[in-house]
């Protein structure tokens, strides 16, 4: 399967290893990514292979398209577990983010008051305080921490700010005091003759010493599942994952496992 993008504000619904039926939303431009990292094992690829040029939908838009989906889902007595925010990139670069968080719980709050409203995010933009609030207003607030060492952190996420360092971004998690989700993808292989493995014990220890300072409600952890942008990126194993699991259960916290 190759690398993939979102072409409508609304997709889905789709079974998610880690949410189940989720409604997907992309709040990002329809043709190509925008986002504040570049992972390299991200399922819409590279940003340099796809550029967005076309702007990202307002803020009437994204509620018209969730209000028509919900509508459409509920005729048919289909309901989402959870609708989404993910898609081409970031979805808290939008400037309309706030906003569009509110009118969502509002659709949800009318429409399908059984599901939750997630935020899948990279983490890079919590310093905004607009985003932090309308993080703190959804039902789960997943935030990514690959790595608790800046040159793996760099070598697997690629971050295009120059001063964003695992410890700033630990020390912005921890102020959720608690009301934040971290997800984790754990994945080795090579990139350019250098090894990528955030495995090891000095990184899964320092990984550790992070959600201690985090204290998150939860921690998801997975591993390479659809093909990657860089070919040379193997999976973890369960019982390996699993492993982990057993030290992040031992620190206090619950973990789900997606193998």
């Amino acid at each position: 399967m190759a690398t993939i993008l979102f072409h409508d504000i609304v997709y889905g619904p789709i079974r998610s290893r880690r949410l189940g039926i989720s409604l997907g939303v992309n709040i990002s431009p329809s043709d190509g990514k925008r986002c504040t990292f570049n992972c390299i094992y991200c399922e819409c690829g590279l940003n340099e292979e796809r550029p967005a040029t076309v702007r990202a939908p307002r803020r009437d838009e994204v509620r018209d398209a969730l209000k028509a989906k919900l509508l459409q889902m509920k005729a048919t007595h289909l309901t989402p577990d959870v609708v989404t925010f993910s898609g081409n990139g970031e979805p808290t670069l939008h400037p309309a983010f706030a906003g569009i968080v509110d009118d969502t719980l509002a659709l949800r709050d009318s429409l399908c008051p059984q599901a939750r409203v997630a935020v899948l995010s990279n983490s890079t933009m919590i310093w905004k305080d607009s985003v932090f609030e309308a993080l703190c207003r959804v039902d789960e607030n997943i935030m990514k921490l690959d790595s608790a060492i800046d040159a793996r952190m760099r070598q697997i996420d690629q971050p295009a700010p120059a001063d964003f360092t695992c410890g700033r971004v630990i020390d912005r998690l921890a102020r959720f005091e608690g009301k934040v989700i971290i997800q984790t993808i754990f994945l080795r292989g090579e990139r350019d003759g250098a090894v990528v493995d955030n495995t090891g014990e000095a990184e899964v220890g320092a990984w550790l010493d992070a959600l201690k300072k985090i204290t998150p409600r939860k921690v998801m952890i997975y591993t390479v599942d659809r093909e990657t942008p860089v070919k040379t990126l193997c999976k973890v194993s369960g019982e390996e994952l699993e492993t982990i699991a057993a030290r992040v259960r031992a620190a206090g916290f619950e973990v789900s496992v997606s193998a």
